[in-house]
């Protein structure tokens, strides 16, 4: 149990150092200034939407496949929790499937609204 945690700490520690090493490297120039580059209700609620909700959605769906890999390899001859496992691992790679094509779709949207497309 003690490796358990100590493999998804250091899988979240690697995700956020990543994040991270990525909000030094383009840092933004204003709190919520985004790819819209202004203060309005429009740039505040595509900032929260491209940075923060999108983000945690990954972060969550990612857990769910590892969950669902762990269900699907811990269970033994058991076909209860093997279906389990493999409903879970479906279900969380189509749901990260739907969070990237979601990021696409807003990241067009920006670009439409900033007049890039």
């Amino acid at each position: 149990m003690k490796k358990k945690i100590i493999y998804l700490y250091t899988i979240l520690l690697s995700v956020f150092q990543a994040s991270h090493a990525l909000a030094i490297e383009n840092p933004a120039p204003g709190l919520f200034v985004n790819s819209v580059g202004d203060n309005s209700v429009k740039g505040i609620l595509l900032f929260a939407i491209e940075n923060i909700l999108l983000p945690i959605v990954g972060i969550i769906a990612i857990l769910f496949v590892i969950i669902g890999g762990f269900q699907l390899i811990t269970a033994r001859g058991n076909e209860e929790q093997a279906e389990a496992g493999k409903k879970t691992l479906t279900n969380a790679i189509i749901g990260l499937v739907v969070v990237i094509l979601s990021y696409v779709i807003v990241v067009v949207v920006i670009n439409a609204l900033n007049g890039k497309v």
